[in-house]
């Protein structure tokens, strides 16, 4: 089967991810992505990449790369001249790991994002501090492709889900508010949920009504907010992050 047809057949199922230059690939490969297909115009170079950067994945890099024009299956090539298709993990044991207790470590809830470089940006974070899980509520897909780049990859290392209210994993819920308890007087349990809202609008009226704790950040008078990720990356910090 040619390079174009395969690509094409694999980009048009509803279960399959683009991952959008060689981190994304390296991070999907070794936390156990099931790739279908990668393209590169140097196959070469992709392989020296993944020899320099990731010996630990050079084996499953040099087997499935092909060569290909990239130009032709996407709208902008990646710097690093590589792109693949992985299957996305299935949904069901992702909830089930969010569920399962007791949990070592937090959920990360994202309270209606819009900007889907910044929840990218928290799945990469999630992902380095070892939570449980990003998920969100609202209309933004955390599996967009947009948010699959900016999280280099890194949704095959934790769970990552769109969730309704109602079907939130267990756990105290921890909404992060300016009117909340200062963060350095708490403890974050390894069981929490850790919400966050919009820039804009902060969390909504539905989930700081059913939090159980307010939580702020501290922060200089008259500055209006922290950009979500860096507010996500300061509260995991004070949870301790991965154990030693």
């Amino acid at each position: 089967m040619s390079v174009v047809r395969e690509w094409a057949e694999n980009a048009g199922r509803d279960d399959v991810v683009l991952l959008d230059g060689f981190h994304a690939l390296k991070h999907a490969l070794r936390f156990g992505a099931e790739v279908v297909a990668v393209v590169a115009e140097e196959p070469d170079r992709v392989r020296g990449l993944a020899a320099e950067l990731a010996p630990d994945v050079e084996d499953a890099v040099a087997r499935l790369v092909r060569r290909g024009e990239l130009k032709g299956l996407l709208p902008r090539v990646h710097p690093t001249g590589v792109a693949a298709l992985a299957v996305r993990p299935d949904r069901e044991a992702g909830r089930a790991a969010l569920a399962r207790t007791p949990r070592p470590a937090p959920v990360v809830l994202l309270d209606n994002p819009r900007n889907l470089g910044n929840v990218g940006a928290v799945v990469r974070l999630a992902a380095g501090f070892g939570a449980t899980g990003v998920v969100t509520r609202g209309d933004l897909d955390p599996w967009h492709p947009n948010v699959v780049r900016a999280g280099a990859g890194l949704h095959y290392a934790t769970t990552v889900d769109r969730l309704e209210l109602e079907e939130l994993p267990p756990g105290p819920l921890y909404a992060l508010d300016p009117e909340g308890e200062d963060i350095r007087a708490l403890t974050l349990p390894d069981d929490a949920l850790l919400a966050f809202g919009s820039e804009r609008h902060g969390i909504s009226p539905e989930l700081r009504a059913r939090a159980d704790h307010l939580v702020s950040l501290p922060m200089r008078p008259q500055v209006s907010s922290y950009n979500l990720a860096t507010s996500v990356a300061m509260t995991l910090f004070h949870w301790g992050g991965p154990r030693p």
